[in-house]
C-alpha cells in the first residue's frame, strides 16, 4: 500500500486544512518573535546589579543611570526607576518599583494569548472539517438510484481524518510553545522581583 503524499493529503482535507496551515504559520511566527524578544530582554541580573553597586558606591549616579539605559530588559528599567528615586523613603521606592513591574508584565505576556487561542481552536476547526467530511460521505451514500463509488466514499473518510489530524497537529505544538514561553515570563518576573529587592538594599548602602 502506497502512502499518500502531502499534496494528496491537502487535497483530501480541502479548505479546512489550508486554514489550519495558515494558523500554524501565524503560531510559528509568534513563537519565534517571542523567543527573539525574550533573548534580547534577558540579562545576567547578578552581574548587572554588581556593576550598578560598584558605580553607586563611588557616588556616580549619572554613570549608574547610563548603565541602566544602555542595558536592555525589564530588570534594567526597574533599577533605573529606583536610582531615579534615590533619597526617597524606602516605602516610596518600593511602591514605584511595584508600579513599574506591573507595567513591564504586559510587554512580556504580549502575543502569548495568540498561541493559547490557536491551541484551543485548532482541534475545534479540525472537528469542523471532520463533520464536513462525514457530511460529504453521507451525501454520496444518500444519492438515489446510484451505487456509491468507493473513491467518493474514501474521499469523505480521508477528509474527516486529515482535518482531525491537522487540527491536533496545530494544537499540540502551540500549547507546548505557549507553556514554554510562559515559563520564560515567570523566570524574568522572578529576576525582576529579586532585582527590585536588591536595588533597594544597594540604595540603602549608598546614601547621597
Amino acid at each position: 500500500m502506497m502512502a499518500l503524499t502531502i499534496p494528496e493529503l491537502f487535497a483530501y482535507g480541502g479548505l479546512i486544512t489550508w486554514l489550519l496551515v495558515v494558523l500554524a504559520a501565524v503560531g510559528l511566527g509568534v513563537f519565534v518573535e517571542r523567543l527573539v524578544f525574550f533573548h534580547r530582554e534577558n540579562i545576567n541580573s547578578v552581574d548587572f546589579l554588581n556593576g550598578v553597586r560598584t558605580v553607586l558606591r563611588r557616588g556616580n549616579w549619572v554613570e549608574a543611570l547610563s548603565i541602566c539605559e544602555a542595558t536592555p530588559g525589564p530588570v534594567a528599567r526597574l533599577v533605573r526607576t529606583a536610582v531615579l528615586m534615590r533619597g526617597r523613603k524606602r516605602e516610596e521606592i518600593r511602591e514605584a518599583l511595584h508600579v513599574a513591574g506591573l507595567a513591564e508584565l504586559p510587554k512580556l505576556e504580549e502575543k502569548l494569548g495568540i498561541l493559547a487561542t490557536l491551541a484551543q481552536i485548532g482541534p475545534v476547526i479540525g472537528l469542523l472539517g471532520t463533520v464536513l467530511g462525514f457530511m460529504q460521505l453521507l451525501e454520496v451514500l444518500q444519492t438515489p438510484g446510484v451505487a456509491a463509488p468507493s473513491v467518493a466514499l474514501v474521499a469523505g473518510v480521508w477528509k474527516a481524518l486529515v482535518c482531525s489530524g491537522a487540527g491536533l497537529a496545530l494544537a499540540v505544538p502551540c500549547y507546548a510553545g505557549y507553556n514554554y514561553l510562559v515559563s520564560r515570563v515567570r523566570l524574568i518576573a522572578l529576576d525582576m522581583e529579586k532585582a527590585a529587592a536588591e536595588i533597594q538594599n544597594i540604595l540603602t548602602e549608598c546614601p547621597d
